[in-house]
Order: structure tokens, then C-alpha cells, then sequence
């Protein structure tokens, strides 16, 4: 049985529909990718998925138990069998790292003070926060957030983590890091992962499986993961996304390929710096 599975979904915000035919399943260790370009629905997924918003039809099961069918208690208790890390990576301001972290154990276990304390510090030494547990998310870089946020997911050892760009504005270095720590994580919990995505880098490094919402049709247009999908899609535009090329412009679209700027160009003078230190 999957860990995951996702059935029929359609995606509306009143008459308006975001998507419609949404089917796949996250098998347990997979690092399942959402992928498309803005405005496809990606985010308004994810949100189906860990509770906060209610799918117009289909279905969203953890282990074969539908979670919008379900009663109150019964999705509470799903709910607490999975991370979740957001893009800003949502840390209490008030509370330290290690008070965040505590937190869900708190929440969600029967762990006394001291275990909780253990714990928290255990997961902060993974994500190589050890030293910081008493800095107030105000005192940290963005990268530093994110693996912090990351920190509080993994605390209870869910079998399932949901991640919302998790690289969006760190720069390559603090990216890089962070897909790596992605990785070691699984290794050592066991746990899935889906992955809202368009970081290409990110996408080829770490996704094992994925889906891609299309924003024009309404509907998915591709699973597999993302080196499959660049070796073997002929879809426009799928393979425009994952090769970072345009399509073809209707005629007095815009300008013609010649007459851009190239990408590469102009990001080659663009200045690298680590992001991930803490602030003074």
C-alpha cells in the first residue's frame, strides 16, 4: 500500500479551476516532486494534501485512509504523522530554536521535558544547528531558518515530510547544502518526501519520482522523475521547463532568441556569497 496517495483531485477557488485529474501515489523512502511552472498550482496542492484546504472532488489517502472523509479526530491523528516546512519556514519568532523544536513533541508525544529537550537538540546537531538551539530565528540567515524549519519536521519521526520550496531564496551554496541534508535525512529516518520545486538543480539532485502540473491545460502532463522526464518527454512544455528554454513565440510575440540577453550571461556577473552564517 502506499504511503501516499492522491486520487481525482480538482483544485477550485470558487468557479475558478487551478487543477482537475490530480493521480499518484508517494511510495515510503521516495522523494516525490511537484513540478511546473508559476502559477500551475503547486503550492494550492500541497495544501490539499496536509489539510488546509478541501478539494472540490477526489481524494488525498494516507495509508488508506482518505483524510477528507475522515472525522475530526481521525484527521488530527494523520495530521501528526506528517512534517511539514514552509517556505519562509514559518519558526515562531518568540521562541528559540530549541523552543520550536520542542514544540511538536510537545504536541504529539507523551515525552517528558527532558526527552523533548534530548531530542530537539538531537535533531539540531543533524541539521548542524547544535550551537544555535538558544538564537531566536531573528538572530539567523535564511538558510539557517530553513534547516531549523526542517529541524522541527523531522522531530517526531514522521513517515512522511512536505516540503514548499524549501530552496526558494537561499543562494546556490545554502541550496546545495540544504539538498544535501535532504538526502542524509531520508537516509537516516527512512522518511518520503514531496517536494514543491522549480529549482532545477534541486530537482535532478534529489527526486526519485514527480508529477508536472500544467498551468495552460489545467491538468498534470507528466510523471516520472525529472531525469526521465528530460530524456524521454516531448511535451513543450515540460521540456522547456526543464531545460530553461522558451518555447516557440507566436509571430510579433516578442523578440526573437537573438535579440535577448542570455541567461547564462548575465548571471555569470552576478556575485556567490553564503548566506548561511548567523547574524552578529
Amino acid at each position: 500500500m502506499a504511503l501516499l496517495r492522491v486520487d481525482g483531485l480538482e483544485m477550485r477557488f470558487g468557479e475558478r479551476l487551478i487543477q482537475s485529474g490530480v493521480s499518484f501515489e508517494v511510495e515510503p523512502g521516495t522523494i516525490f516532486a511537484i513540478m511546473g511552472g508559476s502559477g500551475c498550482g503547486k503550492s494550492t496542492l500541497l495544501k490539499h494534501m496536509v489539510g488546509l484546504l478541501r478539494p472540490a472532488a477526489g481524494s488525498v489517502a494516507y495509508n488508506g485512509v482518505d483524510y477528507w472523509a475522515a472525522d475530526d479526530a481521525t484527521q488530527s491523528k494523520l495530521r501528526a504523522a506528517f512534517g511539514m516546512l514552509f517556505q519562509s519556514a514559518a519558526l515562531w519568532s518568540s521562541m528559540t530554536l530549541l523552543e520550536n523544536v520542542c514544540l511538536p513533541l510537545e504536541q504529539h508525544t507523551t515525552m517528558d521535558e527532558a526527552q523533548r529537550e534530548a531530542r530537539a537538540r538531537e535533531v539540531l546537531e543533524w541539521v548542524d544547528l547544535a550551537k544555535f538551539a538558544d538564537f531566536f530565528p531573528s538572530d539567523l540567515s535564511g538558510g539557517m531558518k530553513k534547516r531549523a524549519g526542517l529541524a522541527r519536521a523531522i522531530a517526531t519521526e514522521p513517515p512522511l515530510l512536505f516540503l514548499d520550496e524549501p530552496s526558494a531564496g537561499l543562494d546556490p551554496i545554502s541550496s546545495k547544502r540544504l539538498d544535501d541534508l535532504m538526502l542524509e535525512l531520508r537516509r537516516r529516518t527512512g522518511a518520503a518526501v514531496v517536494l514543491v520545486s522549480h529549482e532545477l538543480p534541486s530537482l535532478f539532485a534529489i527526486a526519485d519520482d514527480g508529477i508536472f502540473l500544467d498551468a495552460d491545460s489545467k491538468q498534470p502532463i507528466a510523471h516520472g522523475s525529472p531525469r526521465a522526464l528530460l530524456d524521454a518527454s516531448s511535451h513543450p512544455t515540460v521540456r522547456a521547463f526543464l531545460t530553461r528554454e522558451e518555447q516557440p513565440a507566436a509571430a510579433g510575440a516578442g523578440p526573437t532568441q537573438a535579440e535577448r540577453t542570455p541567461l547564462r550571461s548575465s548571471l555569470a556577473s552576478l556575485p556567490v556569497t553564503d548566506d548561511d552564517t548567523a547574524s552578529p
